[in-house]
């Protein structure tokens, strides 16, 4: 695909991520209730146990696994691992919550120009990497062509915007 700009398949946004879980039930219990997705009506022709949440834009569709005893458990937290990231209003916040909760989760800090974006790192009931960080304070900084100044949707739709009319002929 070298060569290939702009948006090749036209896409315009992420729509849902699909996770296996061990027990569907702890994990619609923490998604509504730590993350505070919702759920939403999923079509009956499924012949598989799951469900659909929704929040912030995307869904998450759980997916309840054939052998949840075979599953294993990431334990280590991991920021280079596998994971969701959601933006916030505020960091300390989130860290006061999920101690409360007794949430295990591990902090990090990108530095980039004098500009620093915290993060942090916690598992969902069966391991899956979640991060919440206040990435808004870095500017994405596309390798070709203008700066777009955060990584919010509005910013990324102008920037993409802009990528389509320099594609076009």
């Amino acid at each position: 695909m070298k060569g290939n700009s702009g948006n090749p398949l036209h896409l315009t946004s992420l729509n849902h991520i699909s996770i296996v879980c061990r027990s569907l039930e702890e994990s619609i219990d923490f998604y509504t209730n730590v993350l505070g997705f919702f759920p939403v009506r999923r079509p009956g022709s499924f012949n598989f146990d799951g469900a659909w949440l929704f929040g912030f834009g995307i869904g998450i569709h759980l997916l309840q696994s054939d052998n949840p005893e075979k599953m294993t458990k990431k334990t280590e937290i991991n920021p280079k691992d596998n994971h969701i990231s959601f933006q916030c209003e505020s960091m300390s916040a989130v860290e006061k919550k999920l101690s409360e909760m007794a949430i295990k989760y591990v902090r990090a800090r990108v530095e980039e120009g004098g500009i620093y974006v915290d993060q942090l790192f916690f598992h969902d009931p069966d391991g899956f990497m979640i991060e919440i960080c206040n990435c808004d304070n870095l500017p994405v900084i596309p390798l070709a062509g203008e700066m777009v100044r955060s990584c919010s949707r509005v910013n990324l739709q102008v920037m993409q915007t802009h990528q389509q009319i320099q594609v076009k002929p």
